[in-house]
């Protein structure tokens, strides 16, 4: 069975210890003789039928022994099966019948003799290949000359090329002749059985499945097959087919190689990299990877396969800006792994740094050398360019570009630039590279920035205590939105049932929060101030906390604002000792024709107990709102800036509603349903 390249090529591998089989190039089945023979191979397949023993007339030749050989058959470079070569051995088997023909026949043979004879022997020699489920039988007719002719002598063999087979096939060869003079040869032989390896993903992990039989014992290793170095074995163990291993997606690198053979002598072996060009193994290769800074000027980069990257110096500044790479002056190198490599540097510096890096991005970065001299520090790097005449120029690495010392540009270098010249002239710069294109020079810059630390002092005292001003109002501004607001309700007492829903706004208002201030809870103050005395003391503590009065306005009610506007300057008539709202109208009318009410005034009415219309005209200077279908925006108003955002005022307003929706469905009762009693509240039994 043909056996495709890509499995011959995962089975027989080009690792040195993998064996190396001869290739034959060419469809065609060949023999060939081995010297002083003469052979030919008939075309087309022959009938595998051995036939019965016969007589031998004489002297014939027979096959004696097989053997066989293993070779590539190749259509094209890469297109190759496995094929079995057999060689048959052959000699001459038996005499004449009469003594005097024999001697006859000895005299042919030997030139020197008298009467020599010309006696040659022709063979047709059959070879019978099987292997399950094929069969295939070739005719090979091989003729020796008389002078090789000796009874009982090999004259040598004939090869043939070659029966193609599977790997881990049991194949069987039978040689015999025509007409069969002896027993035919056979040869049984199992072609080395490979384990058959599947590498698949099981979600994040790698599952290798080797597919043999039970009995198979077998060989596994795991390798970093390094190009910049010898093989690096990493996992080896000998198994029992079948086998299922599981890799963990963190441990796949590209070089990562499985080798698997059978525990036989001189046995095949598998050999693959299945990860070159996966992903995450080159991620994985890049986390693995460390960069390893050896002093004085060493670095090596350590890794388990070998990296196309670049490596070059960099300069890290103090602001934790990019590292800006010094190409040019000093070039690229190429990166070699796990071998310690050296940049041609005069003296270290805690700010030049190593930058490992791809065509894509940096990959790796670590400065030189920081453990021995120190952590970065505030120096500007100067880059000399010397000319053929001896003439140079100083430029400062900026992460805007090398900027001139003598330039008017707005960078720090440039407004130094003449500071930082005479440094390098007076020898107070380190210089970190010299050759006679250029030079790098490292020039502190602490003695400019300590001019500056007074001023910066000032600015940092300046910016705090603004802060801390900012805090206080903050937190001022925090405690009055915390503190509640303070509503002053008034209302016209028509009837119990009204009474009871006055009560129900007044006990919701309290849990938004509002302090609320009602007659309807303070009626043994009412009683033992007076109804106008009472109202003046909560509405002057009202208006100086912020709060607002809350004008409830209902039939009753509107009828008492239209006697009073009607006659503003007759008596008030009576009222009872605890009508605060009767009481109220002379203080609250002046407020409203004065023009004093916005913002200290607030009017609502119930919309199934009064018609919008019904609110007096001088009322509406101030914002009057409908309950309890304008509930959001009467609450947001009483809360004033303390008021939450719309979708909490929503759900506010929500529970206000549904607490006041049971005395709304009071009020429209039949008399005789509703009880006696009165308002609601955290005082309601105080009512003496």
């Amino acid at each position: 069975m043909p056996v495709p390249w890509f499995l011959l090529s995962l089975a027989l591998g080009r690792n040195p210890v993998v064996l190396s089989l001869e290739r034959v190039v060419g469809p065609q089945d060949t023999a060939r003789c081995s010297p002083g023979l003469s052979c030919h191979l008939w075309d087309g397949d022959v009938l595998c039928l051995p036939g019965s023993l016969a007589s031998a007339p004489g002297p014939v030749l027979v096959p004696t022994r097989l053997q066989t050989e293993l070779v590539l058959r190749c259509h094209e470079e890469t297109d190759c099966d496995l094929c079995v070569r057999v060689a048959v051995h052959l000699a001459v088997h038996g005499y004449w019948g009469d003594p005097d023909k024999e001697e006859k026949f000895r005299r042919a043979a030997d030139p020197e003799l008298e009467e020599p004879r010309n006696v040659s022997l022709q063979a047709h020699v059959v070879l019978s290949f099987q292997a399950y489920p094929t069969a295939h039988c070739v005719l090979l007719e091989v003729q020796v000359p008389a002078a090789l002719v000796q009874p009982g002598q090999s004259v040598g063999s004939v090869v043939f090329d070659c029966f193609e087979a599977a790997l881990g096939a049991e194949v069987q060869i039978w040689s015999y002749t025509q007409p069969r003079y002896q027993k035919e040869l056979n040869l049984t032989q199992q072609l080395p059985a490979l384990p058959w390896l599947n590498v698949s993903a099981d979600g994040e992990d790698v599952r290798l499945v080797l597919d043999v039989s039970e009995e198979q014992h077998f060989g596994l290793s795991l390798y970093w097959n390094q190009a910049q170095g010898p093989i690096k074995p990493w996992w080896h163990s000998n198994l029992t087919g079948p086998q299922t291993i599981t890799l963990n997606h963190t441990d796949l690198v590209p070089c990562l190689c499985i080798q698997v053979w059978p525990l036989e002598p001189d046995s095949v072996r598998t050999s693959i990299c299945p990860f070159k060009e996966d992903p995450r193994a080159h991620r994985n290769l890049w986390r693995a990877a460390r960069l390893q800074l050896l002093p004085p000027r060493g670095w090596r980069l350590d890794a388990p396969c070998s990296l196309p990257a670049e490596a070059t110096l960099c300069w890290q500044a103090l602001d934790g800006g990019p590292c800006l790479p010094l190409v040019p002056p000093l070039p690229r190198e190429n990166v070699t792994v796990n071998k310690v490599l050296e940049f041609p540097l005069l003296k270290g510096h805690p700010n030049v740094c190593v930058q490992v890096s791809t065509w894509e991005k940096i990959q790796l970065q670590e400065c030189l050398w920081a453990d021995s001299l120190g952590p970065l520090k505030d120096d500007m790097l100067l880059v000399e360019t010397r000319g053929p005449q001896d003439n140079g120029s100083l430029c400062a690495l900026e992460p805007s570009g090398c900027t001139p010392l003598l330039s008017r540009a707005s960078t720090r270098a440039a407004r130094l630039g003449e500071q930082l010249l005479q440094d390098v002239q007076s020898g107070q710069c380190l210089q970190l590279w010299d050759n006679d294109l250029g030079a790098l020079w490292a020039c502190p810059m602490d003695k400019y920035i300590h001019q500056r630390w007074v001023l910066v002092w000032l600015a940092c005292l300046l910016l705090v205590a603004v802060l801390f001003l900012l805090l206080l109002l903050k937190m001022n501004h925090v405690k009055a939105a915390a503190r509640s607001r303070a509503a002053l309700l008034l209302y016209s007492a028509d009837d119990a049932s009204f009474e009871r829903l006055v009560g129900a706004l007044a006990s919701a208002l309290c849990q938004l929060p509002l302090r609320v201030a009602v007659d309807l809870w303070s009626r043994r103050d009412l009683s033992a101030q007076g109804a106008l005395a009472w109202f003046h003391a909560q509405r002057r503590q009202t208006l100086q906390e912020g709060g607002v009065v809350v004008l409830l306005f209902s039939p009753g009610a509107v009828a008492l604002c239209r006697e009073w506007l009607q006659d503003a300057t007759s008596a008030p008539r009576a009222h009872g000792p605890h009508d605060a709202f009767t009481a109220s109208l002379s203080c609250v009318l002046p407020d409203f024709l004065q023009g004093r009410a916005p913002g200290r005034y607030v009017g609502a009415y119930f919309d199934k107990l009064l018609p919008a219309d019904a609110v007096p005209a001088l009322f509406r200077s101030v914002p009057v709102f409908s309950l309890p279908s304008q509930l959001p925006d009467f609450l947001g108003t009483l809360q004033g800036p303390a008021a939450p955002r719309p979708r909490r005022l929503a759900e506010r307003a929500e529970q206000v509603s549904r607490a006041l929706q049971p005395a709304l469905d009071s009020c429209f009762r039949p008399p005789a349903a509703l009880g006696t009693g009165r308002g609601m509240g955290p005082e309601a039994g105080d009512r003496t």
